[in-house]
């Protein structure tokens, strides 16, 4: 009986899994939106961040790759090394020198928000690229549309309309820190936030191709922390040629032991390193919809923790805006839940068709002999 109750829970717990590892990620990246807020505030070039982000995410890495996947990383062809070149081009460099401007013209929360269309974006691509099934006669698909429409609605609410300010129990002893605070506030705010919204938008794009383009490349180059070392190795040396354009001062190169140098490391180990590492492993087995229909907790996340570090206000409008993605959230997981089952059942009954067809196969070579035998006797009688 404890045999069985240990096999039942080491079962529940590997089902667990992907759930536990997407939603810790999600921690991860919200303390990484308040950390490189907090850094670009204080005039960290987002060039730079992102160059030695990555420089970080391969030192990090590349260690671990290099022995534990020694003997099973594949040959790099000249197709693989293009998808790892516009890999890094997708992720490391447009998606997020995009998304960093984006996010020093608006806030972490907002960010975040716009981010919210991740899911849709990657279920659409996903689709197209047909590595995600749509039959709108099935209520599993229904469900996932459904909730993928209700997150991007309610990641819109809470960008669109605010509502009145909910104080909370802590909102009384929290005080904006001065350092904290953005370095200029000219007259154009409604156009840097325009102009944000943009920016972000248009880094969530390309961070959906790269989850598109990371699970096809997955198919073919298996050896998950070297395809992530490389990954973030070509990002780093794109990321250089970008900044060396874009930033003509020698003086942005300039890091100290501050909290721009916090930023860079946890950035470039948590953020790049085990986040690429974990969803393509996470993606090899539930597909990118799933890896990214967790993205939407990571505003309701930033939410509180930018309450508490930011002192940022927290409105109705962002609280009905949380409610609605997780709907939406619960909606998609449980589609892809049911969708899991049937390929489940599917191979289930695929075997025991096999093993029919084996059985019957056994039981007339059986028969055959059981009548050779008989012939046989009745011919010596």
């Amino acid at each position: 009986m404890e045999g069985n109750g240990n096999g039942g829970f080491g079962r529940y717990f590997e089902r667990c899994k992907p759930y536990i590892a997407m939603i810790s990620l999600q921690f991860g990246y919200a303390g990484m939106n308040i950390i490189t807020k907090v850094s670009l505030n204080r005039g960290m070039s987002h060039y730079v961040l992102v160059v030695y982000r990555h420089a970080f995410a391969t030192a990090a890495i590349a260690p671990f790759a290099l022995v534990l996947e020694r003997k099973v990383r594949p040959k790099i062809t000249f197709l693989m090394f293009m998808q790892i070149f516009v890999l890094g081009l997708l992720g490391p460099v447009i998606d997020q020198n995009l998304y960093y401007a984006g996010l020093k013209f608006t806030s972490p929360t907002y960010s975040c928000a716009i981010s919210n269309m991740l899911p849709a974006m990657t279920f659409v691509m996903a689709v197209i690229c047909r590595m995600e099934k749509l039959d709108m006669k099935k209520v599993r698909c229904q469900a996932k549309v459904i909730g993928t429409v209700i997150t991007v609605g309610g990641a819109m609410l809470m960008t669109l309309y605010k509502g009145e300010v909910i104080n909370l129990f802590w909102s009384h002893y929290m005080h904006h820190p001065r350092n904290y605070a953005p370095t200029s506030t000219s007259g154009s705010g409604e156009q840097d936030w325009v102009k944000g919204s943009i920016l972000l938008i248009i880094a969530t794009l390309a961070w959906a191709s790269f989850f598109i383009l990371q699970a096809v490349t997955l198919r073919t180059y298996s050896a998950q922390l070297s395809l992530t070392s490389l990954v973030c190795f070509m990002g780093t040396l794109q990321s250089i040629v970008v900044t060396l354009v874009m930033e003509r001062k020698a003086s942005v190169w300039s890091i100290g032991w501050d909290m721009n140098l916090l930023a860079a490391a946890y950035a470039g180990i948590v953020s790049s390193g085990i986040a690429y590492y974990v969803q393509g492993i996470v993606m090899q087995k539930r597909g990118p919809v799933f890896v990214t229909a967790f993205s939407p907790l990571m505003m309701i996340i930033v939410a509180i923790m930018g309450s508490f570090i930011l002192a940022e206000n927290i409105y109705l409008g962002g609280v009905i805006g949380a409610i609605l993605i997780v709907m939406g959230l619960y909606s998609v997981l449980w589609g892809k839940y049911k969708e899991k089952e049937a390929e489940n059942n599917m191979t289930k009954l695929g075997c025991l068709r096999e093993e029919d067809i084996e059985a019957n196969q056994n039981q007339r070579e059986m028969q055959s002999k059981g009548v050779e035998v008989v012939t046989i006797n009745v011919a010596k009688a």
